[in-house]
């Protein structure tokens, strides 16, 4: 999908305000349309989709690749715990730069059966959370409380979180990196699906990564994703 320019032409002028243009000018507006590589949908400008299984474990990664570009998916959950409700809902994302210059990654987006979820507050090991802490933030998780994290799953050396959706991180050419994020499941009910296989979330995960200017969406079945608790 290439980035294209939409014009729209305004024609009708609102009765009551005075004309700012001239009878034979017409305004303009302008607006970008972002390029978006989706998972599953290969593209004719080049992207391309596949399914590999981890040789250590055999779980699932989607890995979508464009112009030098190698980004790898996993997406993992586990129960809340600590007495409450709830399911954490988290992606470790692998991007590999295979061009010669430099990548930057931005925070995209993330949804579970079409309700956006916003990354959770996040408090690094060694620190803990006073009262007046926890009661200003309540989506806050602590990351030496969660096995997704302790076990390796999800990585912290790069984590979007609540604070810092703005960050924009760089992949040298020649290099990778790797970037987590974690939320709490928005939905109130049945979050999770049980069955002679385990449990594991219902409906359907989206997420994206911004990378220079194209969104990388990687769409994942609840079924599919990795119980990295305990």
């Amino acid at each position: 999908m290439k980035k294209h320019s939409l014009v729209f032409m305004l024609f009708a002028i609102v009765p009551g305000i005075p004309r700012v243009f001239g009878q034979d000018r017409v305004a303009t507006i302008k607006a970008e349309v972002l390029s978006a590589f989706v998972w599953g949908e290969d593209s004719p400008s080049g992207a391309v989709s596949s399914n590999i299984r981890d040789p250590l474990t055999g779980n699932a990664i989607h890995k979508l690749s464009y112009g030098g570009i190698e980004i790898s998916s996993r997406l993992g959950f586990e129960a809340v715990g600590g007495g409450e409700r709830g399911t954490f809902l988290n992606y470790t994302t692998t991007i590999v730069n295979k061009t010669d210059t430099t990548l930057s990654v931005r925070y995209g987006g993330i949804s579970v059966d079409g309700r956006p979820a916003s990354p959770l507050w996040t408090v690094p090991p060694g620190r803990k959370l006073n009262k007046k802490e926890r009661k200003s933030k309540p989506d806050v998780v602590e990351l030496e409380k969660m096995h997704c994290f302790t076990s390796g799953f999800l990585s912290s050396d790069n984590l979007f979180s609540a604070d810092t959706t703005s960050r924009v991180l760089s992949v040298a050419p020649g290099t990778a990196l790797r970037v987590s994020s974690v939320i709490r499941d928005p939905r109130e009910y049945h979050p999770l699906r049980c069955s002679v296989e385990g449990c594991f979330p219902t409906g359907m995960i989206r997420y994206h990564l911004t990378v220079n200017t194209q969104d990388f969406v990687f769409p994942w079945s609840g079924q599919s994703a990795i119980y990295c608790g305990k």
